[in-house]
């Protein structure tokens, strides 16, 4: 547990890192800097890239450490200086896994989820097996793209096994990559003709991905806090995916939303993190809203992310309490899960555009 004047390390992959895209950037300082709002009470050890020497003046509870290599490497020679820490990346790379078990290993307590946790959400395959039996999923297979092309036949008859059980309906389906953020490299499959062997222009020789029947309605997500052990969801998040050529790129979202499918959405979204030991912290539900309403199940989910994700920046605007300092004390045992008042004040809005993510009351 942290001491009174204990410091934080703090950081976020891609700005300790110097990423310089644009579009990945923006997003990228959005989280960071709401972070760093929400730990003002603080002192924070700050691992950020040496470009942004300019801004951190702004913030007299940070002390920074500028560096100008890979925020992994220099993890794996600093972490154990450090008591304590809290950070934001995301699956790519498995840096999201990597950075959890440096941190394990180095014997530092961190307000994120386990490298096991990380482990099994960053799998889409690994979280479909098991939470099978425990919420709705929409069916799941995976698949090895093999250099010779065996790959197709297998989706195939997989196809033809699944329409076959309903052959009144024609079937879509859905290909992902078995770890992947914000849609990348999401192809539908309308009809079955449709397959052919330029997927692996799309997906690598060797690369795994998995293959769902795709489920057509509203985009969701759900926010949640959790202890490890219990978890409590924070907003019903709208998600706006853009589908062109096929292909599903994520573009922002809008939070509060009200649905008449909340409540069960928030239901789901608690069971399955609950379901996962080690989901700590700031954790993302992705769902669907069924639009066929002769469904058995009205939503669905479809993976985790055991990360801090978009919606946190435009939660950082409505919420009626503090989320970072939440998270800090919750797993400090300084407060329970039954403590938290959760309750926002009005509606927000962020949205990529262009090079920019967009934030916005409405």
């Amino acid at each position: 547990m942290m001491k009174e004047n204990d410091s934080i390390l703090v950081f976020e992959y891609f700005t300790a890192s110097g990423e310089k895209d644009k579009c990945i950037i923006s997003e990228a300082e959005a989280l960071i800097f709401a972070l760093l709002d929400d730990l003002n009470e603080f002192n924070v050890d700050l691992v950020i890239n040496e470009s942004y020497e300019d801004v951190i003046k702004d913030y007299k509870n940070v002390n920074p450490i500028f560096i100008d290599v890979d925020v992994i490497e220099w993890l794996k020679d600093n972490a154990a200086k450090f008591d304590n820490a809290i950070f934001i990346a995301a699956e790519n790379d498995n840096n999201l896994f990597n950075i959890a078990r440096i941190l394990e290993e180095n014997g530092v307590n961190f307000y994120n989820s386990s490298s096991e946790a990380c482990f099994i959400a960053s799998d889409k395959s690994e979280t479909y097996e098991v939470l099978s039996n425990i919420v709705p999923q929409p069916r799941t297979f995976r698949f090895k793209i093999d250099p010779k092309g065996y790959w197709k036949r297998a989706i195939e008859n997989l196809h033809e096994k699944w329409q076959a059980e309903d052959p009144l309906t024609p079937l879509k389906l859905i290909i992902k990559p078995l770890t992947g953020v914000d849609c990348e490299d999401i192809v539908v499959i309308e009809k079955i003709e449709d397959l052919t062997l330029d997927l692996d222009k799309i997906f690598k020789p060797g690369s795994r991905v998995i293959v769902q029947e795709f489920i057509d309605g509203t985009d969701i997500s759900v926010s949640l806090i959790s202890d490890g052990k219990s978890a409590i969801p924070l907003s019903l998040n709208q998600q706006f995916v853009e589908l062109k050529n096929d292909k599903g790129t994520y573009i922002g979202g809008k939070l509060p939303f009200e649905n008449k499918y909340k409540d069960e959405a928030f239901e789901i979204a608690k069971k399955a993190v609950e379901a996962i030991d080690g989901l700590k912290g700031f954790v993302g539900v992705d769902l669907i809203i069924n639009s066929d309403e002769k469904d058995v199940y009205s939503v669905y989910l479809l993976e985790i992310n055991s990360r801090f994700t978009t919606p946190y920046v435009g939660l950082k605007q409505v919420a009626n309490f503090n989320i970072g300092r939440s998270i800090i004390d919750l797993i400090d045992g300084k407060i329970s899960i039954g403590d938290l008042d959760i309750s926002l004040d009005g509606e927000v809005e962020f949205k990529k555009s262009g090079d920019n993510l967009i934030i916005r009351r409405i």
